[in-house]
C-alpha cells in the first residue's frame, strides 16, 4: 500500500509571467483595435462621400442662375417677340454635358428699354407656344390657347398667363433666369 500522505494532489497552478503582463497585453490589443478601426474608417468615409457627392452638391445648369440668351442688338426694336434657345453645361451626378439645350424663351425689347422674357411653354398642358405675327399673339396648337404680347390669356383655356422670367442686360447681352413651372394650375409653382 502506498502512503497516501506522501502523494500530493495534481497542481492547478498556472505559471504567471512578470507582474502587469496581462494588463499590457490588453492595452496593446485595445490600441491595435482602435488603430485598425481608424485606418479602416478613413477610406470608408472617403468612399461614402464620393458616392454621396452628387446628392450633397448643388447641380448646375437649368436650375436657376442667369443664362446667356442673346445680344441686345438681335432683338427687334418694335417689340416683336424673338424666340431664343438657351444653352448651358449640365451636371448629372458625375457626368458633365457641355453646351446642352436647357429650354427656349421669347424675348421682347420694350420701347422703354425693358426686356420681357416668357417661357415658351403653355401654362395649360405644357405644349410649346408659337408666335403668330399676323395676329400678334402667342398661340398653343394643342388646345387653341392664345396669349397677347404681354403674356396674358386671350381665352379661357390657359389657367394663367405665360410664365414670365427674370431678364437682365449686361454689357449689351441679355441674360435670362430660366425656370420651368407646373402646368395646369392657376398658381405659378416652380419645378426642379
Amino acid at each position: 500500500m502506498a502512503n497516501s500522505s506522501s502523494e500530493s494532489p495534481p497542481s492547478t497552478h498556472v505559471a504567471e509571467g512578470p507582474p502587469g503582463e496581462p494588463r499590457r497585453n490588453f492595452l496593446t490589443s485595445l490600441l491595435a483595435m482602435i488603430t485598425g478601426g481608424i485606418v479602416g474608417l478613413v477610406p470608408a468615409i472617403a468612399g461614402g462621400l464620393f458616392f454621396l457627392d452628387p446628392i450633397l452638391r448643388k447641380r448646375a445648369g437649368g436650375a436657376g442662375g442667369l443664362l446667356r440668351a442673346a445680344d441686345l442688338s438681335e432683338l427687334p426694336s418694335d417689340g416683336t417677340p424673338l424666340r431664343v434657345v438657351l444653352r448651358s453645361d449640365i451636371t448629372d451626378a458625375w457626368t458633365l454635358y457641355r453646351n446642352r439645350v436647357i429650354g427656349s424663351v421669347y424675348l421682347r425689347l420694350m420701347p422703354n428699354g425693358q426686356i420681357l422674357a416668357f417661357n415658351d411653354t403653355c401654362t395649360h398642358l405644357g405644349c410649346k407656344v408659337d408666335y403668330q405675327a399676323a395676329d400678334k399673339q402667342f398661340f398653343c396648337p394643342c388646345h387653341q390657347s392664345a396669349f397677347d404680347l404681354d403674356g396674358k390669356p386671350k381665352n379661357e383655356t390657359p389657367p394663367r398667363m405665360l410664365d414670365d422670367l427674370v431678364a437682365e442686360v449686361k454689357d449689351g447681352v441679355v441674360f435670362v433666369e430660366y425656370k420651368n413651372y407646373r402646368t395646369g394650375t392657376p398658381e405659378k409653382v416652380a419645378v426642379q
